[in-house]
């Protein structure tokens, strides 16, 4: 009875006090039409340990991505994660705390808080970092707003590589406030001169990804100068944050908003969240930053301290004023961002970095070799695009799955509507891969294209 508390006798009581013989009375009275009453079917409620066996049954029909080869990426990737990071989350302190309502009084929250803002300005190369949003996508949505509230503009240009779930979210919060939104087409392959021509003078922001949904790496310098030349800025999108350990980052590419998921410090990847998203900018551009920001400070007895420096939120100021309805901060995925990157380090960093990419281009290069195949991404850092010549790759990645070999994204999955993409096949390489997964990939794909 731990989650359903009511026992008959107290429903009767309860029934017996308002004057009615049942629920389904309550809803007569009040008028609802029957249309509105729905039957769910849902079982009677169980013991303890019967709920217990239903549930473990229930998630015994997942598959862990540590069960087997596993090359599934864009946008959420399989890293490994110390054992001392989720140790450390898990201590009451931290575990238990919430968002800092009353924050002179949260200097532990703060503190790792403004560290993490330290790591994400540097990682990311920006000048202000806040402290975290929801993920990546709805971050992205969050950049563009900002975006419009800076240019008091009010249409955005999306890459057509931009990862079409985040351009969805950025679609959607824009349609909802009235806003435009201009789509590149998905090309894999394609470079960013493209966009040059859709920039106008109406144009608020243009957003860009790199890697971008198929793995290209892009420098960023042309389109940045070609939005800033219209008086728009650029928002890049990063979703792999370990590719900062080897290229160049985006604000020393001369972004103003930089928008990454941060899934893949410190957090495992958890069905699908939750995640965190990172964005910094330019220090001029601070005040229009959607979520908080901690500062730094002396207290009266001249003892260092920590306060919110900005908290725009709406649960914070009034709602019109606000920069964002964001409601939390994704507080212990920060945390176990935080302390992932600080064991990792400044040299941890770039060589897990170049092992992920040592690691794609030796998988790349094999795979590339088997007939029917042909490697699309020409930069790319672990994340890659194959082309399987004219079979559905979204048939191939099922037949792998019934081995157990998870070989990626079909495009299908990201483009149900483009057909000239549904042989795409799109595959992320870790650290955590091994030569024999490799080797387990390259031998089922061979077998699954002469299978087709």
């Amino acid at each position: 009875m731990r989650y359903l508390p009511h026992t008959i006798e107290s429903r009767k009581a309860m029934l017996a006090a308002v004057g009615v013989g049942s629920v389904d009375e309550i809803f007569t009275e009040a008028g609802a039409p029957q249309t509105a009453v729905t039957e769910f079917g849902l079982p009677d409620h169980l013991a303890e340990m019967e709920v217990e066996r239903h549930m473990a049954a229930l998630a015994a029909q997942n598959r862990a991505a540590g069960a087997g080869p596993f090359f599934v990426g864009c946008g959420a990737y399989k890293h490994h994660v110390p054992a001392s990071v989720d140790h450390l989350i898990q201590r009451s302190e931290f575990l238990t705390s919430y968002t800092p309502y009353q924050p002179e009084i949260s200097q532990g929250t703060l503190q790792y808080l403004f560290e993490f803002q330290t790591q994400v300005a540097a990682l990311l190369g920006g000048e202000i970092a806040n402290a975290s949003l929801y993920d990546g996508s709805t971050g992205c949505g969050e950049a563009v707003l900002m975006a419009h509230r800076l240019t008091r503009r009010k249409k955005a240009v999306l890459s057509g590589n931009l990862h079409p779930h985040y351009g969805a979210v950025v679609e959607t919060l824009s349609d909802m406030s009235g806003f435009e939104v201009v789509n590149g087409a998905a090309n894999p392959g394609g470079s960013l001169s493209e966009l040059a021509s859709l920039i106008d003078d109406e144009t608020s922001c243009v957003v860009v990804q790199t890697p971008d949904i198929f793995g290209m790496l892009h420098d960023l310098t042309a389109i940045a100068k070609a939005a800033q030349e219209k008086g728009a800025l650029l928002i890049a999108v990063v979703t792999e944050v370990v590719s900062l350990g080897a290229v160049k980052s985006p604000g020393e590419m001369g972004a103003d908003i930089i928008v990454a998921e941060g899934q893949s410090i410190g957090n495992g990847l958890n069905f699908g969240g939750p995640y965190l998203g990172l964005l910094a900018t330019r220090q001029k551009f601070v005040r229009q930053m959607p979520g908080r920001v901690c500062g730094e400070t002396v207290d009266a007895d001249g003892k260092r301290g920590y306060v919110l420096t900005l908290s725009t939120r709406e649960q914070h100021i009034r709602r019109e004023k606000a920069t964002s309805n964001i409601c939390t901060n994704s507080g212990l995925c920060c945390l176990a961002f935080t302390i992932h990157m600080t064991l990792l380090g400044e040299a941890g960093l770039k060589g897990l970095a170049a092992l992920n990419h040592a690691k794609a281009v030796q998988l790349a290069e094999k795979l590339g070799a088997i007939d029917g195949v042909s490697l699309l991404t020409e930069q790319f850092f672990n994340e890659f695009t194959l082309r399987l010549e004219g079979k559905d790759a979204a048939k191939i990645t099922a037949r792998l799955a019934e081995q157990d070999i998870l070989a990626g994204v079909p495009g299908s999955r990201l483009w149900p509507g483009r057909a000239d993409l549904n042989d795409l096949l799109i595959l992320a390489v870790t650290e955590t891969a091994t030569d024999e997964d490799c080797d387990a990939l390259c031998a089922g794909l061979k077998e699954a294209l002469n299978a087709e």
